[in-house]
């Protein structure tokens, strides 16, 4: 079985748009920056022999404000930058019952697991928010919590703390 990496993609990726302490995907492709290192941490991930796996929510996409053509478009920019294994997307908007695939809940990483073989307890998840910390325990990974001080709480502590991606992989590595 392979290990994996999964990475959440606002504020772990790419710059989250931040208003009044909140973090927000950005709405255009020009918006959509990587933050620094990212690329290079990936790269150190792959080579340490983990498969990377996007998983995001993008709710915008399910509410209809914003176009899944905008955000594939995006997600093929990060491609051409990035080294990644496979992206998972859950467009569900978050009302009503939530789908098995919006994280908190583990949907995205499981069928990802299912589908390249991965051993979810010898993997890992990083985000930036509590969703992505819960979705990584109910998964059964370890997590890395990237924390940009959000007025958010988290609802469980992570495995591991880190200032950005750079770090993140740091931790993984030494951690294994």
């Amino acid at each position: 079985m392979k290990r994996a990496v999964f990475l959440d993609r606002d504020g772990v990726i790419n710059r989250p748009v931040v208003r009044e302490g909140k973090p927000f995907p950005p709405v255009t492709v020009e918006e959509f920056a990587l933050l620094p290192g990212v690329a290079e941490a990936c790269a150190r991930l792959r080579s340490a022999g983990y498969l990377i796996i996007l998983a995001t929510n993008q709710p915008d996409v399910g509410r209809g404000t914003l176009a899944r053509e905008i955000v594939e478009a995006m997600h093929e920019k990060m491609l051409r930058l990035v080294p990644m294994d496979a992206v998972e997307v859950c467009t569900d908007p978050g009302q009503g019952t939530p789908s098995e695939f919006r994280k908190p809940a583990p949907g995205m990483l499981l069928r990802a697991a299912a589908e390249h073989g991965v051993d979810l307890r010898q993997s890992w998840m990083v985000g930036d928010r509590w969703r992505d910390i819960d979705c990584g325990m109910r998964a059964g990974c370890r997590t890395v919590f990237i924390d940009w001080g959000y007025d958010e709480e988290l609802r469980a502590q992570p495995d591991f703390r880190a200032a950005n991606l750079s770090e993140a992989v740091e931790v993984i590595l030494r951690n294994g």
